[in-house]
């Protein structure tokens, strides 16, 4: 990807680690929560605070967990076991967190997390593949935005350890997206909307509501 002066700039600042793609992630995030119109917001493994000062900015009650303490999360503790009652938060955000966990793990997760919210969790996991979009900004008409990921499950994810400890990807070898969706149907929700980020294609987003 070529990028403008403006883009560089921004990473300068920022030490390379949030360009615009990543930025838009965040806001996927938040606007997604926002929508629901919660009150009280579980967020889990936020290894920072760009979406819950957002939060917490507009009125919003928020709690974080985190099995990492480096991260100084509000509970320290594993999203497969949350030491929290049941139907506390009106919302769960998971953001690039459960491809962290083995995928032997990942129903007990969901099934944790709609333990603990009311009605709707939201995550987002890693979709590997090649992406390609369109964005067309015609004058008197409405944008139009057309975009297509390919992915090859011959390509078998290799685990690497230290900080990129992602035990799967949507996309990658017995990890489709229907084997995803499958999971999270047999966990108890209906997906009422998934797509991939248009601005940030690696990040495959679920918004999901309890069965």
């Amino acid at each position: 990807m070529i990028k403008n002066k403006y883009q560089v700039k921004i990473e300068n600042n920022f030490g390379g680690k949030y360009d615009m793609e990543r930025w838009s992630a965040y806001w996927y995030q938040i606007y997604e929560v926002m929508q629901l119109t919660p009150q009280r917001i579980l967020e889990i493994g936020a290894a920072n605070s760009i979406s819950s000062d957002f939060f917490k900015k507009n009125d919003k009650e928020v709690v974080i967990l985190d099995i990492n303490k480096k991260n100084k999360p509000d509970i320290l503790a594993s999203v497969i076991d949350m030491p929290l009652p049941d139907a506390s938060f009106d919302v769960v955000l998971a953001a690039e967190v459960l491809e962290h966990l083995p995928f032997v793990d990942f129903e007990k997760s969901l099934r944790e997390m709609g333990r603990v919210s009311r009605k709707n969790i939201i995550i987002s996991l890693p979709h590997w593949g090649r992406h390609f979009s369109i964005d067309m900004r015609l004058p008197f008409l409405k944008r139009l935005r057309w975009q297509l990921k390919i992915s090859f499950p011959s390509k078998k994810h290799r685990f690497i350890g230290g900080n990129h400890t992602h035990y799967w990807e949507i996309g990658k070898k017995n990890y489709s997206l229907k084997k995803i969706k499958k999971a999270i149907n047999s966990a108890g929700f209906n997906i009422s909307k998934d797509y991939i980020a248009f601005e940030m294609p690696y990040n495959h987003f679920f918004i999901l509501e309890k069965k």
